[in-house]
Formats: structure tokens, C-alpha cells, sequence
């Protein structure tokens, strides 16, 4: 008993001793006067191995643990407010293609500075040196402004002066006329068209021997819409001015003929030789004669194929047509 008493004593202090370094303390239960030896299943842990960037350590003694992954909620942001894409209120236009006693005129195309500038060149200097560049240089220097100061008019200094004497003629017109009311009161429609027309012609007196360059440069592509606009303006003023109250297609087609005759008699009058340009007046005169008797003509012929195609259409419901 004593022998087999040591030989216990000796296996247990063995046992505990490995038992100690192999397993973990909770793997011991004790329970009476033996003692029970539970050996746990264990995992070797190897040190940590040096992790370098840009690979991972296939065994870390740490153990890593997964948080549970929370649903993430949209936040319900306030919706930003966007720029309203109505435009604000405009002015009410002032421009207009046409005359009218209840709409102001439309404003001048040329600032204050243009204004003075075209004015003294146009007064002073074009009746010697014409419509060319010195003109304006020297109607600079008369303000004593410097000479480059014509280029602030734009690309073409020339094109803009010509526009300024085609507007400042027009726009002065009604002015002219009322000068000459004695002369036109008592005409007729037509009379009144020729006097008025004439009157704008004479305009071109102190300059006509210069006119012929000015109407090339306005024969330019970039001057022509300018030229054209500046023209049929003249005519719905001429017509104005008579007295025309035209609301059917005639308007169009009695200003489209005096622009035309209105271009051949200046041109005419650039070439005109006799004493006040009375060649000119005559070939002025002619020129609406005719475009009043063809439009007679044709105003004629518009009534007899209007009342034929009327007398046609009538005929033919007679027959039992349905038209």
C-alpha cells in the first residue's frame, strides 16, 4: 500500500506538472480525494508574424472579430432649393417697326459721344473730304479729341458715318415737313408722296458729289441689311407723313415700289447735271405715275378675276356642284 501510495504521488506531481504547461486552468476539476484530469483539445499559438504593406499575415495571434454590420438608414436630406428659371419681368419694349400715335418712337442707335462726333464730321468735313476716314479724324480734332478716337465707332468708321446721314435725314423728315405744310396741305395723297420725296432728295444736295462712294460702301454684304432697313423705314415715313390710312395688302406693295423708285432717283441724282436737279424731279415724277397707274392696273385686274372666279362659282352650284 505505502509502495503503491508513492507511485501515485509520483504521477500526479507528473501529471499536474504537464498538465500546467498543456492545459488551462479550467480544465482541472477536482472533486473528493482524487483528482480528475480533464485534458482539453489545444491550439499551439504561434507568434505574431511581421505583416509589411500590401500583404496580409495568414496568422495573427490576435483573434479578429467581426462587429455586426448595422443597415444603414438614408438620411432624409432637405432638398436644396433650385434658382427659379422664370425670367424676371421685362421693360416694356419701346422699339417698333412702324409708326403709331399711342407707342413712342424707337430709340436712336447712336450714344450721345456718337452723336457729336458723326454730327461735326457730317457738318464740316464731308462736303470737302467726303465720307472717308479723314473726315472723321478731323471732326476729332475739332473737339479735341484724339485722332484715333473714329475707332470706337466699330469695325467700319465710313459704314457708320453713311448710317448716320441715312438716319438723321429720315428722323428729321417730320420737321421738314412741317415747314413746308403751306405746300402740302390741299394736295392729294399721292402729291403729297412726290413733295415729301423730293424734299429728301434735296437733303442730298450739299453732299452728291460724294454720294456715289457712300452708296458703294453701303453696297458692301455686312452694310446691305442696314441700308435695306434704313430704306423702307423712308418710305413707311413718307407714307405717313401723306396721310396714307391703307390697311389691306397695298401697304406692303406701295412702300416695297417707293423704296425702288426712292434708290433709281438718287442714283439718277448723283448724275444729274441741270439746274436744282430738276431732271432729277422729273424722272422722279414719272417713275410714280407709273407705279400708280400700274397699280391701278393691277388692282384693276385683281377685281375683274375675283369677280369672274365669284361668277364661275356661282354658275357652277347652280349646276348642283357642291363647292
Amino acid at each position: 500500500m505505502v509502495a503503491l501510495s508513492v507511485k501515485m504521488y509520483v504521477v500526479e506531481n507528473i501529471l499536474g506538472k504537464k498538465h500546467q504547461t498543456m492545459a488551462s486552468p479550467a480544465a482541472v476539476n477536482c472533486s473528493g480525494a482524487a483528482r480528475r484530469i480533464l485534458l482539453l483539445p489545444t491550439t499551439t499559438t504561434r507568434p505574431a508574424t511581421r505583416s509589411f504593406p500590401g500583404r496580409l499575415s495568414a496568422v495573427t495571434s490576435r483573434p479578429i472579430t467581426t462587429l455586426p454590420s448595422t443597415p444603414r438608414t438614408k438620411s432624409k436630406s432637405t432638398p436644396k432649393t433650385q434658382p427659379s428659371t422664370t425670367p424676371p419681368p421685362q421693360p416694356l419694349q419701346t422699339r417698333r417697326t412702324y409708326h403709331s400715335t399711342t407707342h413712342p418712337p424707337p430709340p436712336s442707335p447712336f450714344t450721345q459721344a456718337e452723336t457729336t462726333l458723326l454730327t461735326t464730321a457730317l457738318t464740316s468735313h464731308i462736303p470737302t473730304h467726303g465720307f472717308t476716314l479723314p473726315s472723321l479724324t478731323l471732326a476729332a480734332r475739332d473737339l479735341s479729341l484724339l485722332d484715333i478716337s473714329p475707332s470706337f465707332l466699330g469695325p467700319s468708321p465710313v459704314a457708320r458715318l453713311i448710317h448716320f446721314h441715312l438716319y438723321t435725314t429720315r428722323t428729321t423728315l417730320p420737321s421738314l415737313a412741317s415747314q413746308h405744310s403751306d405746300l402740302l396741305s390741299g394736295l392729294s395723297v399721292s402729291e403729297k408722296i412726290e413733295l415729301l420725296t423730293w424734299l429728301r432728295l434735296k437733303q442730298n444736295e450739299p453732299i452728291i458729289q460724294h454720294w456715289q462712294q457712300a452708296l458703294a460702301v453701303m453696297a458692301q454684304p455686312f452694310q446691305v441689311p442696314v441700308a435695306v432697313r434704313e430704306l423702307a423705314m423712308l418710305a413707311d415715313e413718307i407714307y405717313y407723313l401723306a396721310g396714307d390710312k391703307s390697311v389691306d395688302p397695298s401697304w406692303y406693295t406701295k412702300r416695297a415700289a417707293l423704296s425702288g423708285i426712292y434708290a433709281a432717283a438718287e442714283l439718277f441724282m448723283t448724275t444729274d447735271k441741270s439746274e436744282g436737279f430738276q431732271e432729277t424731279r422729273r424722272f422722279l415724277r414719272r417713275r410714280l405715275q407709273e407705279a400708280e397707274e400700274l397699280g391701278g392696273a393691277v388692282r384693276s385686274v385683281g377685281e375683274w378675276v375675283g369677280f369672274t372666279a365669284s361668277a364661275g362659282v356661282n354658275v357652277l352650284r347652280s349646276k348642283g356642284v357642291r363647292i
